[in-house]
């Protein structure tokens, strides 16, 4: 029987009330944790759920809401974040807060070597006594805690006694104190002077050090040589006076400094340019190169005095049909200098072996060589389809009066399938544009730049670049990282939107 609309209001509000009440939790445990805008991110998205599917005004949001709020978790916010990482110098030396970075600091401790003192522990029934003992060669008598039970709850710290001639057990091993260390390492021990020593390690207690010291106004003095150091919002470093910085660094916002860098530092333009250069050129001539091999191929396999068409289309699919990084790879064993079978044919027909790999420009030209063998299946495929939508009326007309086939290809064939065939270039374009398989797996971007601050490769393209400079350079500069992402979004954006344009139908006409 169906539930009365009475009932099923009362059972709606009961469903909304216990999730406005468990988002709320959540909201509150992830502020608690320091996420305030994690926090404030899940309030509103569980808000707009709770709202939609708590109410009936709008039936259609109900099956839309996981679609937007996917597009806007997965898409949106990456690239928000993102755009948001490339105006601060978030890098392996800027990775925490400057509250963080400070208390970093303030945590470091030494121990004082000439205060340390061997320990043993000891059973008791229950309970456990630690012997703390004079250092090898120094005079003193043992001392001894009274029964503890080794737990993490001493806070306080313990007074030690001189042993005399209280009876112990004996010692446990290094296992058995492995097994007590969460117990031994809050331990503070006070000697009869009433100094008082720490857990400093598996084998002694001794006096804890702090390596350094909070000042009023934020900055943090060094003991050792009572240097203060004072947190620079400019650079994101604590800097002394005199210029010296120590790590960790912090994040802060530098504004549009890593998009002037790309433009105005002259160390970083030169490759920045060439590499952009290069991708276009690299995207551009791999669709030329794929569409003239492609169409060809579209055009010559429709011929009907072929025979087998469907073998040779078959033979010629199989680039398409095997995995892209295997082909890579074996392309990669090809094209070896010492071993590979293209040196081996070219040493024994011309006496040459070529450095693929070593030089610029045949790196630059295997890279083209092997893109276009992946990529010219699929233009052919999109040419035979368009070909076979070409009326035969056409041909017909064109062999009474007397064209060649290659004027028929210019004249008929080219004219009627480049309208329909370019939305799709532009995306293929775009493809290639950010196509870091290929690069990493084939060359890796090499052979690199010399004396260049940041790692770039003759081969690299932008993707792969940004790629170096966030993951592998030894500096690891997130924030220029996602300055050259945010550039290379706008580029494809661009490609899209021109993409889009071009896919528009003419109004109709009447």
């Amino acid at each position: 029987m169906r539930p009365q609309p009475a009932s099923r209001a009362w059972l709606q509000a009961a469903i909304g009330a216990f999730a406005s009440v468990a988002l709320l939790w959540f909201v509150f445990g992830l502020y608690t944790a320091g996420q305030p805008l994690v926090a404030v991110g899940a309030l509103i998205f569980g808000a707009s759920a709770i709202v939609v599917y708590a109410t009936a005004t709008s039936v259609a949001w109900k099956y839309l809401f996981p679609g937007v709020a996917g597009m806007l978790l997965f898409v949106a916010f990456p690239l928000l974040y993102t755009v948001q990482i490339g105006f601060t110098n978030y890098s392996s030396n800027n990775l925490l807060t400057e509250q963080r970075a400070r208390d970093y600091l303030l945590d470091q401790t030494v121990v004082d070597e000439a205060t340390a003192l061997p320990y043993t522990v000891h059973r008791d029934g229950t309970a456990y006594r630690l012997r703390l003992t004079p250092a090898e060669g120094a005079a003193g008598e043992a001392l001894l805690t009274p029964p503890l039970p080794l737990d993490d709850s001493k806070t306080a710290p313990v007074p030690l006694a001189p042993q005399g001639g209280s009876p112990l057990g004996e010692a446990l091993n290094l296992r058995e104190v492995i097994a007590l260390r969460a117990g031994l390492m809050p331990l503070q021990l006070q000697l009869p002077g009433g100094e008082v020593v720490r857990y400093a390690g598996l084998r002694e207690f001794g006096r804890i050090d702090a390596l350094w010291q909070a000042q009023p106004d934020g900055a943090v003095k060094q003991v050792a040589s009572g240097t203060v150091f004072t947190p620079n919002p400019a650079t994101g470093f604590f800097e002394s006076a005199s210029g010296e910085r120590i790590q960790p660094g912090f994040t802060v916002g530098i504004g549009l400094a890593n998009y002037t860098r790309m433009l105005l530092d002259a160390d970083f333009r030169g490759p920045f340019v060439s590499i952009f250069v290069w991708t276009v050129l690299f995207a551009g001539l791999t669709v030329l190169f794929s569409t003239a091999i492609g169409m060809t191929l579209a055009v010559l396999l429709e011929w009907p005095a072929l025979k087998g068409r469907a073998v040779y289309r078959t033979l010629l699919f199989l680039p398409y049909a095997v995995p892209g990084f295997i082909s890579i790879l074996v392309w990669k064993g090809l094209f070896n200098q010492n071993f590979g079978e293209i040196n081996l044919i070219l040493d024994t027909l011309f006496g040459i072996r070529p450095a693929w790999f070593a030089d610029p420009t045949l790196a630059k030209t295997m890279i083209l060589i092997v893109n276009t063998w992946l990529g010219y299946p699929y233009i052919m495929i999109l040419c035979t389809g368009l070909i076979k939508a070409i009326p035969a009326d056409l041909y017909e007309a064109s062999a009474i009066a007397g064209a060649t086939p290659l004027v028929n290809f210019f004249k008929i064939t080219v004219p009627l399938i480049i309208k329909p065939l370019t939305p799709l270039l532009i995306s293929a374009f775009a493809f290639n544009f950010n196509n870091f398989v290929l690069i990493s797996l084939l060359t890796d971007g090499r052979p690199d730049y010399l004396n260049t601050k940041l790692p770039a490769g003759t081969t690299d393209i932008l993707v792969s670049y940004t790629y170096r400079i966030a993951f592998t350079d030894s500096g690891q500069n997130f924030g220029l990282a996602a300055a050259i992402s945010t550039l290379i979004f706008f580029m494809v954006a661009a490609m899209a939107l021109l993409q889009l344009k071009l896919t528009q139908r003419d109004p109709v006409r009447s």
